[in-house]
């Protein structure tokens, strides 16, 4: 069998850190995942990833696959382990590893069932299934449960309500355990990985935990001061307006963005809006404000 080299599949340099070696696999299971990319070999490429990450994301299986990577093996070698070396590294084989791996991964950390009878299916745990959801700002506040349609193996639907935790973010991952591809030989499912995607709000701009709302108010609410009502994702909230604002200045309500251990804050940013002159009264009014500030400049 081939050796194979996992940092070199996902694209990272051995030192990586956890964090990069997520943000790796992750973009590269958007690419070749099957039920986006139909190019020849895609699948193929995706199980390879998945397999990588299964590796390199658990430390016990890293240290010891970093150890044997040492001894100068490379990628597309041929390779054989050495003699009991699994054992000696505390994998018991027992269904371990899990999805549906390469022989080389066995090799090292497990085949599934330990001695199984003549003719029987291995053991061997569920692949998990990665899937996108996608639902609205004010779920992601509240929280809440959504209705997600999947297609099975088989070409049928089934239908998962998900609960939704209150303030989660875009790209957190919701784990739905034993939701995955059935096991084997009695070993339990994968589980379900679901992305969470959130949709564009008319109201709000998603930035971190903080929200962002664009307020219209009135030239004279910007010059003089007012208390004016402001839209929340937890309700209607009066806000004061200080005298002498201009437009692009941003206000703070403090806790009032994604709920969590340090919540969000909203931003509120005032933009002036001057009404229009319908009438002569109107007209009158506008030249008399242009008389009083002869001397401003909005350009200066």
């Amino acid at each position: 069998m081939e050796f194979k080299d996992y940092y070199d599949i996902l694209g990272v340099k051995p030192e990586a850190t956890e964090a990069e070696i997520k943000v790796a696999y992750r973009k590269l299971a958007r690419k070749y995942h099957p039920d986006k990319n139909k190019d020849a070999g895609a699948e193929e490429k995706f199980k390879a990833i998945n397999e990588a990450n299964e590796v390199l994301r658990d430390q016990e299986k890293r240290r010891a696959y970093d150890e044997l990577r040492a001894g100068g093996y490379r990628g597309g070698e041929q390779f054989r382990p050495p003699p009991g070396w699994g054992q000696s590294h505390g994998f018991d084989f027992g269904g371990d590893g899990g999805g549906d791996f390469s022989d080389f991964f066995e090799s090292l950390f497990g085949r599934g069932g330990a001695g199984p009878r003549a003719g029987a299916p291995r053991a061997r745990r569920g692949g998990d299934v990665h899937a996108h959801v996608q639902i609205d700002l004010q779920t992601a506040f509240d929280g809440g449960r959504t209705r997600l349609a999947l297609q099975d193996s088989s070409g049928g639907e089934r239908v998962l309500e998900v609960k939704i935790p209150a303030g989660i973010q875009p790209g957190q991952v919701i784990r739905l355990a034993g939701q995955g591809h059935a096991g084997m030989g009695g070993a339990p499912n994968g589980d379900l990985l679901l992305e969470v995607g959130i949709r564009d709000d008319a109201r709000f701009r998603l930035d971190g935990r903080n929200v962002l709302h664009v307020l219209p108010i009135a030239p004279w609410e910007a010059a003089l001061g007012a208390t004016v009502p402001v839209p929340t994702l937890a309700g209607t909230v009066d806000l004061r307006i200080p005298a002498g604002s201009q437009s692009g200045r941003k206000l703070r309500l403090k806790g009032r963005g994604l709920p969590g251990a340090h919540p969000g804050d909203q931003l509120v940013e005032l933009s002036i809006r001057a009404p229009v002159a319908d009438n002569d009264a109107q007209r009158s009014a506008y030249e008399s404000l242009r008389d009083q500030f002869a001397d401003y400049d909005p350009r200066h």
